[in-house]
């Protein structure tokens, strides 16, 4: 036989229904709290949890890099702030203790060695004050007004920061770093060397004038209004006694560069040279020699020189008139 299906079951033998939840919102608030009881297991032993820390949740809500730049901004605007008051402020002036001289005190400082007050002291004379000894004063002076002395100044090392106005002053040795500008007449009585070169815009007006060298450069002139004189020492000299013929002399007068030779010729004269005139001091050169004959017995001879750098003579080249006096003046340039 073949099992009844099970829609062909009796009604009898149905399966019994089971128990289908009821909803949560059909019970009750008294029912919800019994099963939230039964539900979840509370142990005996369970901590209760940690309220948060109030100032850690504030400082999370910021960065800690800003609140350090925000310290020092508020740091730089106090000391901003304190500078600007104490600038404000007026400073204090110091006070300094004053004391009055009594007469019992003057006639102390007049009779003996006495100290008044201290450094923190102000001596104040209202008066004039007349010292007749020697006046010390161991720190600075000021001077408020012009100071006038009837006598002498000396001080080791004096220093003017700025213009000094000296009237007349007399120095034993002045020494100038720098620049010095003359506006008035400068007299040196005593003579003025200069070490480095010179130079002058104006004229130069000198009494006497000595140089080693003068060198004119440029288109430069050379005026000479007065007369030009040669000095120096006289050069040596040698007479050709044929020339002169018998009874004949020479003589110079004059110096290196410029003088006269005096010729008296006796008889019976040659052709030839009259004398040989030696420098006091050669020549580095050659030097030029110019020739004038003095008198008409010197024209009649025709005369030359021959020169080097030690010596020049004078000659001629026919013989001399006899018996006559006469000269040549020279003048030589190196």
């Amino acid at each position: 036989m073949e099992a009844p299906k099970d829609s062909e079951k009796p009604a009898g033998d149905a399966a019994p229904k089971q128990d289908v939840p009821q909803d949560a919102l059909e019970k009750t608030n008294e029912e919800l709290g019994e099963v939230a009881k039964t539900d979840t297991p509370t142990p005996s032993d369970a901590k209760p949890a940690k309220k948060p820390n109030a100032f850690k949740q504030f400082l999370k809500r910021f960065n800690v890099y800003l609140l350090l730049f925000l310290l020092v901004v508020v740091i730089g605007v106090a000391v901003a702030v304190v500078g600007y008051l104490n600038g404000k402020k007026t400073p204090k002036t110091p006070s300094t203790a004053n004391q009055t001289l009594t007469q019992d005190t003057l006639n102390q400082l007049a009779n003996s060695d006495a100290t008044v007050g201290d450094t923190g002291q102000t001596l104040t004379v209202q008066g004039n004050a007349v010292f007749s000894g020697q006046v010390l004063v161991r720190s600075n002076l000021n001077v408020a007004g012009t100071i006038q002395l009837g006598g002498a100044f000396t001080v080791p090392e004096l220093t003017v920061s700025n213009t000094a106005n000296l009237a007349n002053t007399q120095i034993n040795a002045l020494q100038v770093a720098t620049g010095s500008t003359f506006q008035g007449l400068a007299t040196f009585q005593s003579g003025i060397n200069v070490a480095g070169s010179a130079s002058f815009t104006g004229a130069v007006t000198v009494g006497q004038l000595t140089v080693t060298k003068l060198v004119m450069s440029g288109n430069s002139v050379l005026e000479v209004p007065n007369h030009i004189a040669f000095t120096g020492a006289s050069p040596g000299r040698s007479i050709n006694q044929n020339v002169l013929g018998a009874g004949g002399t020479a003589s110079i007068n004059g110096s290196n560069m410029a003088g006269t030779v005096n010729i008296n010729t006796g008889t019976s004269t040659q052709a030839g040279c009259f004398t040989t005139i030696t420098f006091s001091r050669p020549f580095t050169n050659t030097p030029h020699i110019v020739i004038t004959p003095v008198g008409s017995a010197a024209g009649q001879t025709q005369y030359y020189v021959t020169r080097n750098t030690i010596n020049f003579s004078i000659c001629t080249n026919n013989a001399p008139p006899t018996s006559q006096v006469f000269a040549f003046d020279y003048f030589i340039t190196d």
